[in-house]
């Protein structure tokens, strides 16, 4: 069994974006992020916390516009619109999930697409599903780099998808048939979803509940990529995936904490740059 280390090669790319951000000041040019935080939900705090020290530790410009659970749809409108409209912010992200009376659909169609550092955009979205260069959803694009880091082919394996949301699950699809690889998406109303696992090549699982995928969901000799992250009573951090008894019939495993989760803050300040290119 190989351990899939996201942290460590989290470090690694973002050793590489110190570099080009350092090149991009010499030109005078230096990236900015800005992020809107809506109402006091804890795990948003957090997530908004690291992406903040990422872009400190990089040398990007990053300022957080903080708003009242309350806040009114036309005020995030207008926030997003000078953002849009200002040269020194090249990304832009709305941190997920929203309170119910903002139209998240709505909020995330503002963002000009080539400030979408989240590829969340339905203009990104289309392009991605289409193979064409686009802003890619910073979770499964940290996936694919963790393939590529550890040299996994993924050309003609069968994979199962646990989690169909539009952050994960889908752009992840897209990206695995992009990849040639023959994808199987399971969501909330799968019917026998061990049947499904059973037979993949890799599982892939990011639907935010503890220990989701038992050791006889999984075949010898599988690969395992757990997306989820959940506190538990003790709290401690555990994943979708029941770590302990997987991982030794796995040929690789993702870790929680320390697999996935580092890769999609390093994926985000990848598309930071990649956005002051352009």
């Amino acid at each position: 069994m190989i351990l899939l280390d996201g942290k460590k090669l989290a470090n690694k790319i973002q050793e590489k974006i110190k570099e080009d951000v350092e090149l991009l000041k010499k030109g005078s040019i230096t990236p900015g992020l800005a992020v809107i935080l809506i109402g006091d939900d804890p795990a948003s705090r957090v997530y908004v916390k690291k992406k903040a020290e990422a872009c400190k530790e990089v040398g990007v410009y990053s300022v957080v516009h903080e708003m009242p659970e309350n806040i009114k749809e036309e005020t995030i409108l207008n926030t997003i619109k000078l953002m849009n409209e200002n040269e020194n912010i090249n990304g832009i992200l709305v941190q997920l999930p929203l309170p119910k009376h903002i139209n998240q659909t709505k909020i995330l169609e503002a963002i000009d697409p080539k400030k979408d550092v989240d590829g969340f955009h339905p203009f990104n979205m289309g392009r991605l599903c289409l193979d064409l260069d686009s802003f890619v959803p910073c979770t499964p694009l940290g996936v694919m780099e963790i393939f590529k880091e550890y040299q996994i082919d993924l050309k003609g394996k069968d994979v199962c998808i646990v989690g169909a949301s539009n952050i994960v699950g889908k752009p992840m699809a897209a990206l695995l048939i992009n990849a040639f690889a023959t994808v199987d998406i399971c969501h909330i109303y799968t019917k026998d979803l061990k049947e499904h696992t059973k037979r993949a090549d890799i599982v892939i699982v990011g639907v935010g509940k503890a220990g989701l995928i038992t050791e006889d969901m999984v075949k010898d000799g599988a690969i395992v990529i757990d997306i989820g992250i959940n506190r538990l009573d003790n709290g401690k951090l555990a994943g979708d995936v029941d770590f302990d008894n997987i991982a030794p019939k796995c040929s690789y495993i993702t870790p929680v904490p320390g697999g996935v989760g580092p890769m999609t803050i390093a994926m985000l300040l990848s598309n930071t740059i990649k956005a002051t290119k352009l």
